[in-house]
């Protein structure tokens, strides 16, 4: 079933950078991917929203996929200070994330795979294109086309 909604998609910049520039073992949580953990689910509880995916608890968050169905165009400033916390949050750390909100068609069935996750629906694709523009501009920023 569709429905029409809000599509997220979060990614840490640069991270294996990040990761070998403080020591951290890419393949265990440190305290950022851990705090980007927390902070999606918080989000995801807040909007009831679903993880379509990235969320990973065992190893870290580093990339997310979030929708949220029947979202309301009232509530978009809402979100947007919401995700500037995360952004603030993920600053204060040390490293930098880069966010795209994409108004569209969404599923809230989980992906199987990373390739399932980013190629599913024709919104998550466009998040995807947004992404890449973003990061490649630098990244570290919260992009939003509703």
């Amino acid at each position: 079933m569709f429905a029409y909604g809000i599509i997220i998609v979060l990614d840490l910049d640069r991270f294996e950078e990040y990761t070998v520039e403080h020591g951290y073992d890419q393949y265990k949580p440190n305290i950022v991917t851990g705090t980007l953990t927390n902070l999606v689910k918080n989000l995801v509880y807040k909007y009831n929203g679903s993880v379509i995916y990235g969320l990973d608890e065992e190893r870290g968050t580093e990339e997310a996929i979030i929708e949220i169905p029947y979202f309301p165009d009232e509530k978009i400033d809402e979100l947007k200070k919401d995700l500037e916390k995360i952004k603030d949050e993920i600053n204060k750390l040390g490293a930098s994330i880069s966010i795209v909100v994409v108004k569209d068609y969404v599923t809230g069935k989980p992906a199987r795979s990373r390739r399932e996750a980013y190629r599913g629906t024709p919104g998550r694709r466009k998040a995807l294109r947004i992404l890449r523009k973003v990061k490649r501009r630098g990244g570290n920023r919260i992009y939003v086309e509703v």
